[in-house]
């Protein structure tokens, strides 16, 4: 009696609409004139050349992203877990402040200072880095690069947070018998740190991958996909099918699941991985 409400919220919610997103991806046609077509959206995602290049987009994003932001947390992490370090409070909360950041309000600030007269042309000209302004947002490659600083600095502390706590949770007396047997502090890192924190590292990189593969809110303030969509990922275009485009709402349930099935594989990877290594 008590779980039935609780249960009925998540089914009208939650599996409800997988369900109907499931049946839909079935469907063809525009707008609300649905029918059945069978697999013609899954054959279509091949043909589709702006599909393949909002996945290429976002594998890109992925693979350099998240090692990045990893390697980033884990090594402010184990700085600011030190107790040597002055001002280890300040720099814990300044390096998580982003993530409490409205996705918004960073993302229009990171579009003004890498605009062609912002912030970090006039710092880069300035300084004599450059020669002259880079159009960040309107070269391919500097697009990209902007969306990965954007949310790598966005994303870095929340992940450093989980670091921080798995760490303070490790055992002292294991780094004093080491230190006692003269074992370095690199090997101290590689070979008691990393792999105490295998857990977590799992963890923070499964749910960075499933972030990153539903990337939108940077790319759609930023740069809106372009230039010539070279920013543009899967979550972006699903929105473009279903609001921008005319609307083809069985084709962009289709290209949805793409990203489930993504999530899935990548997922069962690196658990499989980390079991291996154990």
């Amino acid at each position: 009696m008590f779980v039935t409400p609780a249960l009925v919220l998540v089914g009208l919610f939650m599996i409800w609409p997988i369900l109907w997103s499931l049946w839909m991806s079935f469907q063809t046609g525009r707008g609300m004139n649905l029918s059945f077509g069978g697999l013609a959206n899954i054959q279509r995602l091949g043909a589709d050349p702006i599909f393949l290049t909002a996945l290429t987009n976002t594998l890109i994003f992925l693979a350099i992203q998240v090692p990045i932001m990893i390697l980033l947390a884990l090594v402010f992490a184990v700085l600011l877990n030190s107790p040597r370090i002055w001002g280890r409070g300040f720099f814990r909360t300044a390096i998580f402040l982003p993530a409490v950041t409205s996705l918004v309000a960073y993302s229009i600030l990171f579009k003004s200072m890498f605009a062609t007269d912002g912030l970090m042309n006039h710092v880069a000209v300035g300084l004599g880095l450059i020669p002259a302004p880079i159009s960040w947002l309107g070269h391919p490659f500097w697009a990209k690069v902007v969306i990965i600083l954007a949310i790598t600095w966005r994303w870095t502390g929340y992940n450093m947070i989980f670091y921080l706590a798995a760490l303070q949770n490790i055992d002292k007396s294991i780094y004093e018998a080491a230190r006692i047997d003269g074992i370095p502090a690199w090997a101290q890192f590689f070979h008691i740190t990393i792999p105490m924190l295998k857990p977590v590292i799992v963890f923070t990189t499964i749910i960075s991958t499933i972030g990153t593969l539903q990337l939108f809110d940077e790319v759609q303030n930023i740069t809106q996909g372009g230039p010539s969509n070279a920013t543009l990922t899967l979550s972006q275009y699903i929105y473009n099918l279903t609001f921008r485009f005319m609307p083809s709402f069985g084709y962009a349930a289709t290209v949805s699941y793409v990203i489930v099935l993504l999530v899935a594989i990548l997922s069962f990877i690196q658990f499989r991985v980390a079991r291996e290594r154990r």
